[in-house]
């Protein structure tokens, strides 16, 4: 039997493993850094020179159903949206007529919406209190109106922006995608997005900002393939991976 010792297997050195934070910083790094004022107003005077007078898609008749509207447009289409609410705005304007209508006279005409009967306890319960707080009217105000049952920072937003030309810019995932892309800013959320949109988009294109982005996003910036090839702003954009042939 041989006397020699047999090299012992010794398994490398692991690498060390790369703290999170480290991670975040790279990515952040790598990631295009926003564009300047200049290129910012060029960006919404390009968009505003495409669509001088944009408007949305969803259809109301006065700020009571542009409420109820944009509420029941949470994770639904605004095709979908108009669709069901065709014939209830026919029968339905005021807060007080949808008490009348009731929650199950509701639903029948929203149940091809998803979370048709949440939403659906919500348009009551938010019909109610302004019928016995605001005197039926949709008070002019996004901190009052984010108190009512199933409205957010977005959908009050919206509401003020339209119906009563307050330039907030409601955010949805179009215009995050949008403003994260060129980028106009680099967000994580929402309500980060806002926050910063509104304290950097000139004054002059503020009003508009909402409308001329989430159709941006909808139609040309789309998230799986933004048609780049069609984009107005596409030589501004710090986008990565465009789609321009």
């Amino acid at each position: 039997m041989s006397d020699l010792k047999q090299p012992s297997r010794r398994k490398p050195p692991s690498k060390p493993a790369v703290p999170a934070k480290a991670v975040g910083k790279a990515l952040r790094l790598r990631a295009p850094k926003p564009v300047d004022r200049a290129t910012m107003i060029e960006i919404f005077r390009r968009l505003k020179e495409a669509n001088p007078e944009p408007k949305g898609e969803l259809d109301y008749t006065n700020p009571y159903t542009l409420l109820v509207a944009v509420a029941l447009s949470a994770q639904a289409t605004d095709v979908g949206v108009n669709k069901a609410t065709k014939g209830l705005f026919a029968i339905v304007d005021t807060p007080e007529k949808m008490l009348a209508l009731g929650e199950e006279g509701l639903r029948q005409h929203i149940k091809t919406l998803n979370f048709f009967n949440t939403k659906a306890k919500n348009v009551i319960a938010l019909s109610r209190r302004l019928v016995e707080e605001f005197g039926g009217e949709v008070p002019h105000s996004v901190e009052i109106l984010e108190t009512l049952p199933g409205v957010g920072r977005k959908t009050a937003s919206v509401v003020v922006n339209i119906a009563f030309g307050d330039p907030r810019v409601a955010v949805d995932t179009h215009i995050f995608r949008v403003t994260n892309r060129l980028p106009l800013a680099v967000t994580k959320t929402p309500l980060d997005t806002q926050e910063a949109l509104e304290k950097l988009i000139p004054d002059e294109y503020r009003l508009h900002a909402h409308h001329w982005l989430i159709l941006h996003g909808r139609y040309i910036c789309k998230a799986r393939r933004p048609e780049c090839w069609r984009c107005p702003v596409n030589d501004l954009c710090r986008y990565p991976d465009k789609t321009i042939p």
